[in-house]
């Protein structure tokens, strides 16, 4: 076992955001997943900065996308939006679609097939069928810290947050071809890694140091990807990444879950309310669990555990709220408007799982809604003309109409 050098935390710009999403890659007529990753990352890297934006995964049924560093949400949208178009413009020379969600309806791990890079391998050879499983697709999102002991306050601050990522992005209702009763399918194959949960209580980065050292001294871990936790610090980058998240249906939410990460982050490390709560404390910690489970389960009706007040609320009147409470940093950030986009859609409990649900119920086939979720995010989403929409506008939010956003589909 080689010695332990410690990790450096490379200092990034606070508050910059950049987003990571994993893609599903499907046979266009048929709606179920291809193993096409390879021939489409090949179109993507003919253009110069093709390998820095489009990367593979774990199986070759998936494709990652990677946004640059951005200091405002409408740069990051816009982005978002060019590198979705030139995603589905490659896969349409192959015949295949791309989609978001967390989990494909009906796909069979079994049929998966390792993309063949040699972390990918390793990955594969240490955790067996696992590897397969994990053909399942998450946002992540990294927000810019200026040193490492902000990295460690900053994951920590966020963790009791996690249920309400949980809830907004969730887009996976749906497994082995059967309605799951959960609103996110996709946690329950990351949970299945050794190292995934949260961080452990730390106090700044000498202290990250020592726990590194440590479990890279029993073979544990080679290198902080080895750790599969919801937030963790990233330090070749300088940032906080947020792993929780479902891909969205449309890279808008996407951009709108980056945005709230951005937005959250300042709000927790600035202000005085919340500078003078203890970090990472324990109570909180032992509520975790239950808590990701409630929003996994039940999305917006989740019933959290406060540890501190010993009684329970209710996670979608919560989010409300402290979305309202986030409109004087998102002023200052210029992430008004989506945050009015998420509040919205949080008081009509809309979501990925939702339009998923509605769409099955509505063509009572889950291939004919894994089309139109391809459809969705391309932007087609009423391609089929038979969908109704369906809004709910808070007071003051009526320019949120005009930004493309998820919209529930109504059954017929």
């Amino acid at each position: 076992m080689s010695a332990h050098h410690p990790l450096v935390f490379t200092a990034s710009q606070p508050f910059t955001v950049g987003v990571e999403l994993e893609l599903q890659l499907l046979h266009a007529r048929e709606g179920t997943l291809s193993r096409d990753a390879p021939d489409l990352i090949a179109l993507l890297h003919r253009k110069s900065d093709g390998e820095a934006r489009f990367k593979p995964e774990i199986t070759e049924s998936m494709i990652e996308l990677n946004s640059s560093v951005h200091h405002q949400h409408a740069t990051l949208v816009q982005e978002l939006r060019e590198l979705r178009t030139r995603t589905v413009q490659a896969a349409d020379q192959l015949n295949i679609a791309v989609s978001g969600g967390g989990a494909h309806p009906f796909a069979l791990w079994r049929e998966r097939r390792i993309y063949p890079t040699d972390r990918f391998l390793q990955v594969s050879r240490l955790y067996g069928y696992l590897a397969k499983q994990f053909t399942v697709f998450g946002q992540h999102v990294h927000v810019g810290v200026g040193s490492g002991d902000v990295a460690i306050e900053l994951t920590q601050r966020l963790l009791p947050f996690i249920p309400h990522f949980i809830a907004l992005s969730a887009a996976s209702p749906f497994a082995q071809g059967e309605d799951t009763a959960f609103e996110t399918s996709r946690l329950h194959a990351v949970a299945m890694f050794p190292l995934s949960g949260h961080m452990p209580r730390l106090k700044d980065w000498d202290d990250f140091n020592v726990y590194f050292g440590e479990m890279q001294s029993y073979g544990i871990v080679e290198s902080i990807k080895d750790f599969y936790w919801d937030i963790r610090p990233k330090p070749e980058y300088g940032t906080v990444e947020v792993r929780i998240f479902d891909t969205p249906l449309t890279v808008e939410m996407a951009a709108a879950l980056g945005a709230l990460v951005q937005t959250l982050s300042v709000y927790l490390l600035n202000s005085e309310q919340e500078k003078n709560k203890a970090v990472g404390d324990l109570a909180s910690t032992r509520v975790y669990g239950y808590n990701r489970f409630q929003a996994c389960r039940f999305g917006f009706d989740a019933q959290l555990a406060d540890p501190h007040t010993k009684q329970s609320f209710r996670l979608g009147m919560h989010l409300h709220e402290l979305l309202s409470r986030l409109m004087p940093v998102a002023v200052q950030l210029g992430t008004v408007r989506p945050m009015l986009m998420l509040q919205e859609l949080t008081a009509a409990q809309q979501n990925g799982a939702s339009w998923m649900r509605a769409m099955q119920a509505q063509t009572g086939d889950l291939r004919e809604t894994v089309i139109q979720q391809a459809e969705l995010f391309r932007g087609a989403a009423n391609a089929a003309g038979a969908a109704q929409q369906k809004t709910h506008t808070e007071p003051g939010a009526s320019s949120v109409r005009q930004e493309p956003k998820l919209e529930l589909v109504q059954a017929a």
